[in-house]
């Protein structure tokens, strides 16, 4: 078994690159879509970033087959814990549901009303802000869902330049990545290693939480100001007509089940049996319901799920990569490598270090969070936003250099605060 295993060590790593590749590569597969009509099904197929890692993950699972046996190749995936995958999928599709948008909304409009500003940099001020902060109580992947949805509905649709629309993506993918910090139980990476750290939600407040408050506030209070002219001639605060209103009795039916799937979180029998539930009480009341995101979350899930089957195998390179180094270079070297992997799997093979000191988990954990933003494989809901508002830009494609050029600042604002408060 060891032979076999360090055989599959190098087939999944291998494998592992050409999916990082890919993914950085994915524009170039949009515009083979195009200019090749021919097969532009297969190349669009390629340049979707949620496929990437699904696609590859099947392809190892195919070598691994022939490679070395039916047996080793279904006992492998068997022994992977699929969860988080499942999760990201039905708290997507709830938090995206008509009621729940609304709901959201209307607390973002009511708010947007109380500052004496224009209403539309308001609005924007506060998808990027309180959404964001929100993902600590409602989750991330919720949060992200809906703040994508808030953006593209009022600023997205409405033609926006292509600077805008990076800045916008990437100051939401790093507020959200560490927007999730202010408790121990709604943010993957926090998830991955508290209950082995013992870390309670009050001490991720107190360690973490009320310095990663601070950074989303500075990260959207710059880019709402720097673009105000922009947000302000093309912004239009999404209305609710009358045929969209929604009973208040079924956003607090919708909002019960989203707080039971985040109860239910680490137990996918009874959360997906929630989610079958949830999906019969949208079908009998489908008067209040627009198109639930299914497509979409399923592409999620298929990357997440992909990246799972192939993370699983990087512990080889990955352990020895963290854990004989200074927590300020820790620190850095976490925040590089969240941008290849993902932070949740960075901070699980963190958490089974043992003995380490409290100061090596702290900058794991404030460097995994803080490169959360740096690519779309970084943080397990950034491909949720990206599926939401990837239609908007050119060619439906989002450029991986684009991003990581556009997000370099909002994570400097990160890692300073991290490093320099309290």
């Amino acid at each position: 078994m060891p032979q076999a295993l360090s055989v599959m060590e190098l087939i999944a790593t291998s494998i592992f690159v050409v999916a990082i590749l890919h993914t950085f590569s994915t524009k170039f597969f949009a515009h083979l879509a195009h200019v090749q009509p021919a097969h532009a099904g297969f190349w669009h197929l390629l340049s979707e970033v949620e496929v990437v890692f699904g696609f590859w993950a099947f392809v190892f699972v195919l070598l691994v087959f022939f490679a070395l046996g039916k047996t080793t190749a279904i006992t492998y995936l068997e022994t992977r814990n699929f969860t988080e995958p499942f999760f990201v999928f039905a708290i997507m599709v709830i938090a995206a549901s008509r009621p729940i948008l609304k709901a959201v909304e209307l607390l973002v409009k009511t708010l947007a009303r109380i500052i004496p500003t224009n209403r539309s940099l308001a609005f924007f001020f506060f998808c990027l802000f309180l959404l964001p902060l929100l993902g600590s109580f409602i989750t991330e992947p919720a949060a992200m869902t809906l703040a994508a949805l808030m953006l593209k509905e009022g600023f997205y649709r409405h033609g926006l330049s292509r600077q805008l629309k990076y800045a916008t993506l990437a100051v939401l993918f790093v507020n959200v990545s560490i927007g999730g910090t202010l408790t121990n139980f709604a943010a993957p990476p926090v998830l991955m290693a508290a209950d082995a750290w013992g870390w309670s939600s009050s001490y991720m407040l107190m360690h973490f939480g009320w310095k990663s408050a601070l950074a989303v506030f500075f990260n959207a209070l710059f880019v709402t100001w720097f673009f105000r002219k922009e947000i302000t001639a093309k912004g239009k605060l999404p209305d609710v007509e009358k045929d969209q209103r929604v009973p208040m009795v079924v956003i607090a039916v919708h909002l019960a089940f989203l707080a039971g799937i985040v109860t239910f979180s680490h137990h996918p029998i009874v959360f997906l049996g929630l989610f079958l539930f949830f999906l019969g009480y949208t079908e009998a009341y489908s008067r209040y319901q627009d198109r639930l995101l299914l497509r979409e979350a399923l592409l999620v899930a298929f990357f997440l799920s992909g990246l799972v089957v192939l993370g699983g195998l990087q512990q080889w390179w990955l352990q020895p990569a963290i854990s004989d180094v200074e927590p300020t270079a820790i620190f850095f070297l976490a925040t590089g490598l969240t941008a290849i992997t993902d932070n949740a799997a960075l901070t699980y093979l963190a958490s089974l270090i043992q003995g380490v000191s409290t100061e090596f988990k702290h900058a794991v954990m404030a460097g995994a969070v803080a490169g959360g933003g740096l690519t779309v494989i970084a943080n397990a809901p950034n491909p949720a936003g990206l599926s939401i508002l990837r239609s908007d830009f050119d060619d439906a494609a989002v450029s991986p250099l684009g991003l990581l050029l556009s997000a370099i600042p909002p994570t400097v604002v990160v890692i300073c605060a991290f490093l320099f408060l309290g």
